[in-house]
């Protein structure tokens, strides 16, 4: 089928990501390549997107950044031409996301060995996570094809938390049935709540996030619900626009390395998508070096590595403080694994132990963590170490979530309740009687003993 011409004459549509022929509009329902299982990929007119020069790029980007100008006020649809052209105007549903801002860890840098460390604050968004990115061109894609008289009677994801509160707010503000399917007692209450305050179908089952997906996919395939997990592409097409931001944000500049959390991995794929964009449009002039951060108790790519990439096989992943990463199973682990050859990437993993100490730590230098981006942190401080990573490298981090959604976790750690890890950096409450003497004498002590 040919590809359906869109905003400003641009095309794009789904190819597989394995080479075999053949092409499908945005607008179908397919989630992968019928010869070869393989998952699919966006691609664009690239002859098309260079007939506007770098510079001009830029100048479009900079002029709709942040505007009430629908839609280009949002990081994502800002750069629409190369994200989803296919989308009307009143069909595209957007909660203003992407933009989000770099935190100059100045103090925490310096701590670790690294001068110039910034994270990138993904969870500063209208959900709390990066997963906003991908859902509102999933979901306007859907809202599309419903207009066209499509018929989609919902929209359907397995979740470990995030996707879950992206897909149904974005359904919810579309008017568009959802529903979700997550592991029971395996997300944290901030992120149950969410689909249920948006009207989700909330569905808590008892087997882990490999499971519930597992059922996802039939439901998708066997009763016609649509698929919202990052195995569908279109949502790899928003989360893309994360790498854009940044070097954007550097006026242009890359950073020597970028590190990301990884569970599922559509994250990672992403990532280089984005970057190997804007380096085929030659508005950068080279890449990054890509680093997979895994937590230990699920650590699949981490394993793969290890072997140089020769065996990817599934393992049952353990508990995890990083639970939105507990994936055993991750099914964009060979557009990960394509991603970290070609961006020269390396793949590191943290215990628990790093990962809880890692995330307070960062959090005493003003920082408010997700323990997901404590295990990224957690291998930035391993890779300082080795020194793999040098002083004067420019490090970004990808914080994925906000730390509000993981108060138990936080709570937990300073009052030393975490099983099996030792809380290094414990801030537990002070509990005294309200008597002037005694409060002001331990203010004093303790302002000697931390600062002193």
């Amino acid at each position: 089928m040919e590809a359906r011409e869109g905003f400003g004459g641009f095309q794009a549509w789904f190819e597989c990501f394995r080479g075999c022929p053949g092409r499908w509009p945005l607008t179908e329902v397919i989630y992968r390549c019928p010869q070869c299982e393989g998952l699919l990929s966006v691609q664009h007119d690239t002859e098309r997107l260079r007939s506007t020069s770098p510079e001009q790029w830029k100048e479009r980007f900079r002029e709709r950044e942040r505007t009430t100008n629908w839609p280009y006020g949002s990081g994502v649809w800002g750069k629409r031409e190369l994200v989803c052209p296919v989308v009307e105007d009143d069909n595209i549903v957007s909660m203003y996301e992407g933009n989000t801002n770099l935190f100059w860890a100045k103090r925490l840098g310096r701590q670790l060995g690294v001068e110039d460390l910034w994270l990138k604050l993904c969870g500063n968004t209208h959900t709390g996570s990066f997963k906003d990115l991908g859902m509102t061109v999933l979901v306007s894609v859907v809202n599309q094809m419903r207009q066209d008289g499509q018929s989609i009677p919902a929209v359907a994801c397995a979740s470990t938390g995030d996707t879950s509160a992206a897909l149904a707010a974005y359904a919810a503000y579309a008017g568009i049935p959802a529903v979700v399917l997550l592991p029971k007692d395996k997300v944290s209450i901030a992120q149950l709540v969410q689909p249920v305050a948006n009207g989700a179908i909330t569905l808590a089952l008892e087997t882990d996030f490999d499971g519930c997906m597992a059922i996802v996919k039939r439901i998708a395939e066997e009763d016609g619900i649509y698929l919202a997990n990052s195995m569908n592409s279109l949502r790899i097409e928003g989360q893309k626009t994360i790498g854009m931001e940044i070097v954007e944000q550097f006026d242009w500049e890359v950073p020597e390395w970028i590190i990301i959390p990884g569970g599922n991995l559509g994250n990672v794929s992403a990532l280089g998508k984005g970057l190997l964009d804007f380096y085929d449009l030659g508005i950068i002039d080279r890449l990054p070096r890509i680093v997979c951060a895994q937590a230990e108790r699920a650590n699949p790519l981490y394993l793969g590595y290890l072997t140089e990439f020769e065996k990817l096989d599934p393992i049952q992943a353990r508990p995890t403080l990083a639970s939105a990463i507990q994936i055993g199973n991750p099914v964009s682990m060979p557009k990960a694994v394509a991603t970290l050859k070609r961006f020269d990437g390396l793949v590191e993993q943290a215990t628990e132990q790093e990962l809880a100490d890692a995330a307070a730590r960062a959090d005493r230098t003003g920082l408010f963590n997700c323990p997901h981006t404590g295990v990224a942190l957690a291998v930035l401080e391993k890779l300082v170490g080795r020194g793999v990573i040098s002083k004067q490298d420019r490090v970004v981090v990808i914080s994925t979530a906000h730390g509000l959604k993981f108060t138990e976790f936080k709570v937990r750690y300073h009052q030393s309740r975490l099983e099996g890890v030792g809380a290094e950096q414990a801030n537990p409450e002070i509990v005294l009687p309200a008597a002037y003497g005694r409060v002001r004498d331990e203010v004093f002590r303790q302002i000697d003993a931390r600062f002193g």
